[in-house]
Formats: C-alpha cells, structure tokens, sequence
C-alpha cells in the first residue's frame, strides 16, 4: 500500500506517521508513505496558495493550481491516476466498512485542505472520494487523513504483528469487541472472568461472541441491525433484549 498526502503541513502528517505499529510497517516495507507539499506548486513568488473568496466572506480559500499541479505531478510520477480522498466534514462518515474497500488499492492520495477550503473546480477535477471523520469541523485535513491511513493500514497484511487481530477486534461482523484481561488474575477485589482461565477455547469464543453483543446493545444499539449473528446468537439477543424491556417496566 502506498499512501501519498497532498498537504501544507507535511511535517505534521509525517512526524505522526513514522511511529509505532504504521512505523515500523514503513521500515519493513509493508506500506510507504510520503507526504507532498502543495506549497511547493505554487507559482506566487511567495509561495501564496491562498486568495480571497469571489463573492466575499471570512477567510481564505485554497486556490486550484496548485493542488491540481501536485497531482498531476504525482500521477506522471507513479504512472496512474489513483484514488483522490477528500478530508470533509461533508463527505460520507469513514467506518470499518470503507477502510476494508481502501485496503485493497495499490495507491491511495489523501487531499487536505486548509483555510475555508478548496477551491470547487480543484475538487471537480481529481476527488474521487469525499469522506468524514465525524460532525464536526477541524482546522485542517491532515488529522483526519492521518486516523484513517492508521485504520486502513492494520487490514494490510503483515502489518499487525498477529494478523488475525484486524479481523476479531470492534467492529468485526458489526459488533464492538469483548473486554479484554490480563495478568494479575485479581485486581482491586475483581477477578477475571473464570471461564477465560478454563482453557476451554469453544467455551470462551462464545462468552467473547456473548460479551460483544451485550457491549453492542449497550454502546451502540444502532450497529445490532446489521450484525452477522448465527441463530443462537440472535436469541441470545432476544433475551437480552427482554430482560431491557423489563428492566424498563
């Protein structure tokens, strides 16, 4: 997987970047990751990337050329024209489901912008994806480019050190993940669950399947309606769901 990051800030993207698990995914060769500077494609001797809106109104808007330049550089450099993922509150929320779509391209560009944005024509251009990481507004696209880029590279291969975790840990078949638990086996008066120290595997794969879905319906409910659950499964649910209704009565 290759990730290339149009941005103003690469410092930023790449300091964030070269560490832990994503690092030490770059040393091995698993992934690479280079952050380009859309600075640099200006052509204002001050390397102004910035003008005011037409129309008016408050702030700076980033002008085409340049982020337009910088891609197209790009592509004649790598020999294709890859995906182009926008950072925007606008676009469609990112969720496990998407990085397992990404996970499978060679390349991937993340676009940041700035300022009040990117000029329209730009995005016309060369975005191909437009996507989110929550309600919500930041200062610029680099951190949510940065969160999905970690996301997205724990589903490469060889990545995690034990690559079974990227397919068991929140959000696997759409239920968030079971506690987890180590040593000591008491802690301040609570101990761990005994069937985990039965060494009974069928027994405790089903209390983690159980222990997802009680943590589901409890944190997020709203991940149950597409949950892949076997039958026993779903009238474990059903019992959980009675013994709410219940309590609610």
């Amino acid at each position: 997987m290759n990730y290339h990051i149009l941005t103003l800030f690469p410092e930023m993207v790449m300091d964030g970047l070269n560490t832990s698990i994503i690092g030490r995914a770059v040393e091995k060769g698993l992934i690479s990751i280079e952050a380009i500077n859309i600075r640099d494609y200006s052509k204002d001797k001050h390397n102004h990337v910035d003008d005011a809106p037409y129309g008016g109104g408050a702030g700076m808007v980033m002008q085409p050329g340049p982020v337009c330049d910088s891609y197209e550089d790009l592509c004649r450099k790598i020999g294709k024209r890859p995906r182009v993922l926008y950072m925007t509150p606008q676009g469609q929320t990112f969720n496990q489901s998407i990085a397992e779509e990404l996970a499978k391209e060679e390349d991937l560009v993340f676009l940041c912008g700035h300022y009040e944005g990117i000029d329209e024509r730009a995005l016309e251009l060369i975005v191909t994806d437009y996507l989110s990481v929550g309600d919500y507004v930041l200062t610029g696209g680099e951190l949510p480019a940065m969160v999905m880029i970690d996301c997205i590279s724990r589903l490469v291969p060889g990545v995690l050190n034990n690559d079974v975790s990227a397919e068991i840990e929140s959000f696997h078949d759409n239920l968030l993940e079971y506690p987890q638990y180590t040593r000591p086996e008491v802690y301040e008066g609570k101990k761990v669950p005994e069937v985990l120290l039965s060494g009974h595997h069928k027994n405790i794969e089903t209390w983690r399947r159980q222990q997802s879905i009680k943590r589901t319906l409890e944190r997020r409910p709203d991940l149950l309606a597409d949950a892949n659950l076997s039958k026993k499964e779903k009238q474990y649910l059903a019992e959980l769901l009675a013994e709410q209704e219940s309590k609610c009565e």
